[in-house]
């Protein structure tokens, strides 16, 4: 270490204040430029080599300068950009994670709520049906009973039973208009699961 280097740092060793501020004040604008090439954020590079400079202040006595304390200084900066980097990167990292596990609750919560409406709705539909044109469709649909299961059970003839679930599906895609791409596109989701 230089002797101007030493005479100040034994100044600063022995707690004098105005030492301290002259080394501050002869570094810290270029520690900042050198901080702002690492950081590209004024304040982050400042507020780096003000902790850089409170540090040193702090632990003096356990400091040990081999080179100068330019040198050092810099060194300190330095190492404090790369640490405020990698912070910055795991920040960023969790940040993504977050929205990422976000629009994913999102999405299925979303997701859960046009189900829970479509289901709604079709219920409304299929209940607003004439008495047997609604007992027909739950039966086929439902209890996936074919066309002559259902006619045998309710003792009418097939044509009745065909002329019916016509009736009810024309019924129901107008009652369900508004809502049949959203039927489309959660049919074509659930066919994929």
């Amino acid at each position: 270490m230089q002797a101007l280097d030493q005479k100040v740092f034994t100044d600063i060793l022995q707690g004098d204040v105005a030492a301290f501020e002259i080394l501050f004040k002869s570094h810290y604008s270029a520690l900042c430029r050198f901080a702002y090439q690492y950081l590209s954020d004024k304040d982050a590079a400042e507020e780096v080599v003000q902790s850089a400079f409170i540090g040193f202040w702090e632990k003096k006595e356990s400091i040990h300068i081999d080179a100068s304390l330019k040198s050092y200084l810099y060194s300190s900066v330095r190492n404090a950009c790369l640490n405020e980097l990698k912070r910055l990167k795991v920040r960023q990292v969790h940040a993504e994670a977050v929205v990422a596990d976000g629009e994913r609750y999102t999405h299925a919560a979303d997701h859960q709520a046009i189900k829970n409406e479509l289901e709604s709705k079709i219920q409304e539909a299929i209940e607003a049906l004439p008495d047997q044109c609604q007992l027909i469709f739950r039966m086929s649909r439902f209890e996936d009973l074919k066309y002559q299961e259902i006619a045998d059970a309710l003792q009418i003839s097939i044509k009745t039973v065909e002329n019916q679930m016509g009736k009810a599906l024309k019924l129901m895609r107008l009652k369900l208009k508004d809502y049949l791409p959203f039927i489309v596109i959660f049919s074509a989701q659930l066919l994929k699961l």
